[in-house]
C-alpha cells in the first residue's frame, strides 16, 4: 500500500509529541496523515482517548493505518471495540507496560491490561531494550500475542525527541516497509 491510498492516523502517547518529535516530523512529511487529538495530554483518561481514537479511525474514509507512540499505544488498542469500520495496519512504537505496578504515573496503569487476543490487522511493535516506561520482556511479550512482527531497536531509551529520534530515519524506513507489505485497495 502507498501512503496516498491510506489515511494515517498519528496517535502520540502521554503529554503528546513535541514539534520535534519524529511523530510531528512524519505528519509533516506524509502527505495523508493526521494527527489524533486529545482533550486532556497531561492528564490522560482512557475513556476519552479511546473515544478520540475511535472517532478519528470511524471518520476516515481511505483504510487506515496507525502510527501510535506510547500511551498512544495503548489507547489505540483499547479503542478497537469502538471502531466500526476495519483498519489496514497498525505501527505501533515503544507500547509501555500499563500492567506493571511501578509505571508512573499511576493513572497510565487505567490504559491496561493489554487485551491478550490477536490483532485482527498487521501490525509492528518497535521495542527498546531500555526503555523506562517497558522492560523489553514486556513489550515483546504482548507483541506476540498480538501477532505483531515485532522489532528490537537496542538501547534506545523510549524512542522520543529526549532519547535523540527527532528525524529517527531508521523508524521512518521502516514505516515504508511495513506500508509496502500491507494490502493495496481493491487487492
Amino acid at each position: 500500500m502507498r501512503v496516498a491510498e491510506a489515511d494515517i492516523l498519528i496517535i502520540p502517547g502521554y503529554k503528546g509529541s513535541p514539534d520535534d518529535h519524529w511523530q510531528s516530523r512524519w505528519e509533516r512529511k506524509l502527505s495523508t496523515a493526521r494527527r489524533v487529538h486529545q482533550l486532556e495530554w497531561s492528564k490522560p483518561v482512557v475513556d476519552d482517548w479511546t473515544d478520540a481514537v475511535a472517532d478519528a479511525v470511524n471518520g476516515c474514509e481511505r483504510p487506515v493505518v496507525l502510527v501510535a507512540h506510547s500511551l498512544g499505544v495503548a489507547a489505540a488498542i483499547q479503542a478497537l471495540p469502538k471502531i466500526n469500520r476495519p483498519i489496514a495496519g497498525g505501527f505501533f512504537v515503544a507500547p509501555p507496560d500499563v500492567a506493571d505496578e511501578a509505571i508512573r504515573p499511576k493513572h497510565l496503569r487505567t490504559f491496561g491490561p493489554y487485551p491478550r487476543d490477536p490483532l485482527p490487522f498487521p501490525s509492528l511493535v518497535v521495542a527498546s531494550r531500555n526503555d523506562m516506561f517497558s522492560s523489553f520482556d514486556a513489550a515483546e511479550d504482548i507483541a506476540g500475542a498480538w501477532g505483531s512482527l515485532f522489532v528490537d531497536a537496542g538501547d534506545v531509551g523510549h524512542v522520543n525527541a529526549e532519547s535523540g529520534h527527532g528525524p529517527w530515519p531508521e523508524g521512518l524506513l521502516t514505516f515504508g516497509r511495513f506500508m509496502s507489505q500491507l494490502p493495496r485497495p481493491g487487492d
